[in-house]
């Protein structure tokens, strides 16, 4: 009885920043860079609502990708610069819940729709008279629920597990969120079989969609360069270069930080990947679609003349 009341009290977070001017300033810098993805990711999600052209599987996949990076983003910075302004280092035990159910239900769920968003390239590309069936709406639809459902599930496992260690050691978390890895020093039990179950975890949800990927724009880049027509040659590189420069973003330093063992693990090092893949990626991957993406700037142009023509 002893052990879960000493669960029940609030955990500290080390934060990201030091306490000073220059810590102010990289504040300043992040919640510039939140606000950016705020509007990028609500942008790109309701310019592919209201434009037709749009309402394809690509782009349906594409605007819960922006939705997942708007919550991916929004767990994580208002805490940490709450914490920051105020002078406040805690964050209560259902809060760290809270905060880890949704990371790792997002993370989860937007590494399976990066697989997803491969598997429609590489079919709209390598069996094109195939697209129509192999990505109707009704698979489409299913590809978003089942992503989804599968994060919520592993996420729902991991966070009640948690949840329920003895943490006796410590209440403080070096870093700026509650992650489940950052969180297993301070139990006071061997987790070793949690820390495989963990391995396994990311290996399956990270590593085997990463392979995948690649595999698929192996042999989608294969059949780019067989292509006769350059315009078609050009416009599927574009895409599958745009797809590939947000895996790798995504990919890579989750990659690194998930399949090492916690004796390689240093929490400065920790801490700076985890900006990637919570503050840069959920800001950068609307730019690089739209901007490098003709259909939706041609979207852009159109539902601006379609919200211009209304005022008049």
């Amino acid at each position: 009885m002893e052990k879960w009341n000493q669960t029940l009290n609030d955990f500290i977070l080390m934060g990201l920043l030091p306490q000073n001017q220059i810590g102010l300033l990289l504040l300043l810098l992040i919640i510039f860079v939140f606000v950016l993805a705020c509007l990028g990711n609500s942008g790109m999600t309701a310019l592919i609502f209201l434009d037709p052209r749009l309402h394809t599987p690509m782009y349906f996949l594409l605007s819960q990708l922006s939705l997942m990076d708007l919550m991916y983003i929004s767990s994580t910075v208002p805490k940490m610069a709450f914490n920051f302004l105020s002078g406040q280092k805690s964050i209560s035990f259902l809060g760290c819940g809270v905060q880890m159910f949704f990371f790792v239900t997002i993370a989860c769920s937007e590494g399976l729709l990066l697989a997803s968003m491969a598997y429609d390239r590489f079919v709209a590309i390598c069996h094109p008279l195939h697209y129509p069936v192999r990505m109707s709406k009704i698979m489409c639809l299913k590809m978003i629920i089942g992503t989804w459902i599968l994060g919520y599930i592993h996420s729902l496992v991991h966070t009640i597990y948690a949840l329920h260690l003895p943490y006796c050691r410590s209440r403080v978390i070096n870093h700026f969120f509650c992650e489940v890895p950052t969180m297993l020093p301070l139990v006071c039990m061997d987790t070793w079989v949690y820390e495989y179950t963990i391995f396994g975890s990311t290996v399956i949800f990270l590593l085997l969609p990463f392979l995948g990927i690649m595999a698929s724009y192996g042999r989608v880049l294969f059949a780019v360069f067989h292509m006769r027509s350059k315009e078609g040659r050009k416009k599927a590189f574009t895409t599958c270069s745009t797809h590939l420069t947000v895996v790798t973003f995504y990919y890579a330093p989750f990659v690194y930080t998930y399949l090492r063992p916690r004796s390689l693990r240093a929490p400065a090092e920790d801490k700076s990947l985890a900006v990637f893949y919570t503050i840069l990626t959920p800001m950068l991957n609307p730019i690089i679609y739209s901007l490098r993406n003709k259909e939706v700037l041609g979207a852009m142009g159109r539902v601006w003349g379609m919200l211009s023509s209304r005022k008049k």
